[in-house]
């Protein structure tokens, strides 16, 4: 067993973890929309197409998602300060690299990469969280980190923006390091060491075996429309997504060190959660990254502008999600995780009126301020009810599976979402067939958003208190 835990928000202990936490894991949220306000200064540089484009927020996704169960896991057997501080550093130095990369090919290898160290210390901060506060603080704390984490995407589209245009799209990845360099000193001088006590190895296997099975599917999704549904290679790696997937099954479910043992999913809470996750963040996902390429390619907003344009559901997540949070604690996460979703999906309805031509305050304000309200009461209570579902020995998996769950919906949402509205055979966001596939992307996100409310109303308890996982 880990020691009891017993840092409390208000003391000085516990704000430095806060600190740590939220300054790693806050860059790591930042590249999911900085990188988004900078794909058309991108495409211009280094000649890529919307599908390059799409690889660029689609390789960071990959690993992240692949390999956050792993992180999870690793945290907890080898200990997750030490696997928070080294993804800091792995992180950091990616970005350098992607700073520095000469061709979109080798932007996206990094990219890739930068991955890594985000699936290494994402998890490990929550779970430093769930495994160092008092049981009193903890959902706030977690409400903390969402609102605060939040800043850095506030903050990060109006500095990508501006760094973009006015000097390069490289800046964006190089401001990482020295934010991350600090958030080291924090981790290694403030935060203790937690880890389970029980002896294990980590599941390499699991972690192979999910990469290639998504990896697959990816680039099946992405590339298949160009390539041909029929070509060998297509043909081949849809097999090899198909046999990675029960490959990853049986692995998990005969292994001795799983990284998801599968019996957890008999808790409803955990399954639940995590399902509601999927479907909500691939909403959320799929509306940064076409609404920005809408504001930039069809409305000819400049990078800086469409980074101020997001900045009202930013904002409302940084203001409402502690809020959130202490709701949680107080009534449960079942209605905050009802009713946020619902009111989201219409801010996604309203975002379908975003086309070329429409003025941002009667058109694309209000269906942005909506969203974020939605996202607000939502994105909180869902982190704290997915983690309250298991025991907290097990932080680590329970942050590693929601964590991996809402990055590997970021990922479906890049390659998935333009294959569904019909974007596929787009070569840019200005060509005039874009707009109505992202309206078509923004009805699709709507649905996804009420699908999330209908399976948080039936499967999430009414409180925090963790049940038997089985």
């Amino acid at each position: 067993m880990t020691s009891r835990p017993e840092l409390r928000t208000h003391s000085t202990a516990g704000r430095w973890v806060l600190v740590a936490t939220i300054l790693a894991s806050g860059i790591v949220f930042l590249d999911f929309f900085v990188v988004n306000v900078s794909l058309e200064a991108i495409r211009t540089d280094l000649g890529a197409s919307f599908t390059a484009q799409q690889w660029v927020i689609a390789a960071y996704g990959l690993t992240l998602g692949a390999f956050l169960l792993l992180g999870g896991s690793l945290g907890d057997l080898l200990g997750r300060r030490r696997l928070f501080v080294v993804g800091m550093a792995w992180f950091g130095i990616a970005s350098l690299a992607c700073g520095a990369a000469p061709t979109i090919g080798t932007l996206v290898a990094f990219r890739a990469l930068q991955g890594v160290g985000a699936a290494l210390l994402v998890p490990s901060s929550l779970a430093i969280i769930q495994a160092t506060f008092h049981p009193a603080d903890r959902a706030a704390a977690i409400g903390v980190w969402s609102g605060v984490s939040g800043l850095s995407t506030i903050i990060g589209p109006f500095l990508g923006g501006w760094l973009t245009d006015a000097v390069s799209w490289r800046l964006v990845f190089l401001i990482n390091p020295p934010i991350i360099a600090f958030a080291m000193w924090v981790a290694l001088r403030h935060v203790p060491e937690t880890r389970r006590t029980e002896a294990g190895q980590p599941d390499i296997l699991g972690a192979i075996l999910i990469a290639l099975t998504l990896g697959s599917f990816v680039f099946v999704l992405i590339q298949g429309r160009s390539m041909g549904w029929t070509d060998p290679v297509i043909v081949g790696l849809l097999a090899a997504g198909v046999i990675g997937f029960v490959g990853f099954l049986l692995a998990e479910a005969k292994g001795r060190d799983p990284m998801i043992p599968l019996g957890l999913f008999r808790s409803m809470q955990f399954s639940g959660t995590n399902l509601a996750t999927l479907f909500i963040y691939f909403a959320l996902s799929g509306m940064s990254f076409l609404v920005v390429l809408q504001l930039l390619g069809g409305l000819g907003y400049s990078s800086l502008e469409s980074g101020a344009a997001l900045a009202p559901i930013t904002l409302l997540l940084f203001v409402m999600s502690p809020w959130a949070g202490r709701l949680a604690t107080r009534i449960g996460p079942r209605v905050p995780m009802s009713v946020g979703p619902l009111v989201a999906a219409l801010g996604a309805v309203l975002a379908t009126r975003i086309v070329p031509g429409t003025h941002y305050l009667t058109t694309v304000l209000p269906g942005l301020i909506v969203l974020g309200i939605g996202l607000g009461v939502t994105v909180a209570p869902l982190t704290a009810a997915a983690l309250a579902a298991l025991d907290q020995e097990l932080a680590g998996v329970a942050s590693g599976v929601n964590n991996a769950v809402a990055r590997i919906a970021g990922l479906l949402a890049a390659a998935l979402l333009p294959f569904l509205a019909g974007l596929s055979g787009v070569e840019a966001a200005s060509d005039p067939a874009f707009s109505p596939g992202f309206q078509r992307a923004m009805w699709i996100c709507a649905a996804c958003l009420l699908t999330g409310s209908a399976i948080s109303a039936l499967t999430v308890r009414r409180s925090l208190l963790t049940d038997d996982a089985g």
